[in-house]
């Protein structure tokens, strides 16, 4: 986990994770407690497992749609605030990912994201997904 000054790296390296469909890095990323707020049920997730619980139902909810294949990219952000040892980022997102044999592209999409300097580096303490528009190819 990065011990860099800038919570964005952390950012991205919860996301790099995500792309690797690495659990465990996307948990070392998260401070405990943790909570994420997201478009599919149950919506919220809470607690020291919060980021691996989460994780669990995406992947069970793409085997139940038929989806695969995730990739989100992170584009340049909108908002990158630090105050002392808090900071609040929102950044829009390509969200990428094969459903039922065909890709998807969901373009206008924000991962909005506060976090926690603790003594090793910054920590996510929360994260929300605001859905975009999903276009077919």
């Amino acid at each position: 986990m990065s011990s860099s000054n800038d919570p964005l790296a952390t950012v991205r390296e919860y996301i790099d994770g995500f792309n690797r469909g690495d659990a465990k890095a996307m948990a070392a990323a998260c401070a405990d407690p943790m909570q994420i707020l997201d478009g599919m049920s149950p919506h919220v997730w809470q607690g020291p497992t919060a980021a691996g619980d989460w994780w669990k139902d995406a992947l069970a909810e793409g085997e139940h749609v038929g989806a695969s294949n995730y990739a989100i990219s992170l584009q340049e952000p909108r908002h990158v605030d630090v105050i002392g040892d808090y900071a609040y980022i929102v950044v829009p997102v390509i969200f990428e990912y094969d459903i039922q044999g065909k890709h998807l592209t969901q373009t206008d999409a924000f991962f909005t994201v506060g976090l926690r300097k603790l003594g090793d580096g910054w920590r996510l303490t929360a994260w929300a997904w605001t859905k975009g528009f999903n276009n077919l190819q």
